[in-house]
């Protein structure tokens, strides 16, 4: 029979092996966004650049997910100011923004930054400019 101290180790190490994974994949992240020249401006948008992210089966809270030209993760808003639209210009009452992913649990961080990697080595293999 398994102690609860024992329970209690083996989940902190658990924990740690995600917190290590988790790090040297937003370390990789870096790297592999500052190779990336020009950083592609992310499908649609006006003013964001970015690298869609597939998202975590059933996580219905959080809109598109963006690996940004930092290497860090982002769920990019975009929407519109109806009392900001110039018929001349559409982007006057357009709005873009990105918000840092700083909410997510550690195994959800470890699917995006790796999901991330694997779109990043996509675009680079692709040639895109």
């Amino acid at each position: 029979m398994v102690s609860e101290n024992d329970l209690l180790r083996h989940r902190a190490h658990a924990d740690a092996i995600i917190e290590r994974a988790g790090s040297q994949l937003a370390e990789l992240l870096r790297e592999l966004a500052t190779g990336i020249d020009p950083f592609p401006e992310f499908p649609g948008s006006f003013f964001s650049y970015g690298i869609e992210v597939e998202p975590l089966s059933g996580d219905t809270e959080r809109g598109c997910v963006v690996l940004g030209e930092d290497g860090e993760l982002y769920e990019l808003q975009v929407g519109s100011e109806v009392d900001q639209l110039d018929t001349d210009d559409p982007a006057t009452g357009r709005s873009e923004m990105r918000l840092p992913l700083e909410d997510l649990d550690p195994a959800a961080h470890l699917h995006y930054a790796y999901k991330a990697v694997e779109a990043a080595l996509a675009h680079m293999e692709s040639g895109s400019p």
